[in-house]
């Protein structure tokens, strides 16, 4: 387990990068959770782009868990349209009729009992805990677990007992107070949605690069890197089209960096 010190870095660096440069996604502007329950169940496998636009269409015709729990099942399905993994929507409307028959139409709070209603494992049990009602759980999705992965375990795997360790540290992660909890986890979703990404981790971009494993030893690794060797006097320079451009120097000048 990280340092306490090295924790409560970590946390503030999430959270101050996330007031700033976090998405504004419609499900992040609610904490109704019967809306961020719709919204995690979208999110799962699903990209954000996609969901955007099926989320709101989706609360229009069923603003609350009464209408969605009243509905016929093959519409439900029919409103899900184009989202793909339909089990999702079955599951979702199985939960909205167990909330209204068994819970007299109140999602619960608690993770344990959330956990209980169908389609709802421990990830999504901790984000509708976090994300509705500010509790200091924590909700370790693909994203959050490749952020903790290279941050504080960069040798875990996939086995049971690596799993735990990542929870672990992100329970102890997760600020006590609700409206920071809800912050912290919605910025370490959002670093390995962005930045900490499968395809790569944009190290020098990345605010915790300072306590991460990870970005500390790619840091170090580009500032060991050899500079290439500088032009010698009066060497030519090709230009585009393959020619030398007669007289030209190295300034030293630092070149304009490629926008593409």
């Amino acid at each position: 387990m990280p340092s306490k010190s090295t924790l409560a870095t970590f946390r503030r660096l999430v959270v101050t990068w996330f007031r700033k440069h976090g998405r504004d996604l419609p499900w992040r502007r609610t904490r109704d959770p019967y809306r961020v329950l719709v919204s995690e169940f979208m999110l799962q496998q699903t990209q954000v782009s996609r969901v955007e636009g099926f989320y709101a269409r989706f609360l229009d015709q069923y603003p609350d868990v009464h209408t969605l729990a009243a509905a016929a099942p093959g519409m439900v399905r029919e409103s899900w349209e184009g989202l793909g993994y339909y089990r999702r929507a079955a599951n979702l409307h199985r939960l909205a009729r167990r909330v209204v028959t068994e819970l007299d139409g109140t999602i619960p709070a608690e993770v344990d009992r959330l956990r209980a209603l169908p389609g709802v494992g421990r990830y999504t049990a901790g984000a509708v805990a976090t994300f509705a009602f500010e509790a200091a759980e924590p909700a370790v999705d693909t994203n959050v677990a490749r952020v903790l992965t290279r941050a504080f375990h960069p040798r875990a795997g996939k086995a049971a007992r690596d799993q735990h360790r990542l929870w672990d540290t992100a329970k102890a992660l997760v600020p006590r107070k609700g409206a920071s909890a809800w912050a912290f986890n919605q910025g370490l979703m959002e670093l390995g949605a962005l930045l900490c990404t499968a395809r790569q981790a944009r190290c020098a971009d990345c605010p915790v690069r300072a306590v991460c494993a990870t970005g500390k030893r790619t840091l170090k690794a580009a500032r060991r890197r050899p500079r290439s060797a500088p032009a010698s006097p009066g060497s030519r320079t090709p230009s585009r089209d393959g020619l030398a451009s007669a007289g030209s120097r190295r300034t030293g000048r630092p070149g304009t960096p490629d926008r593409s």
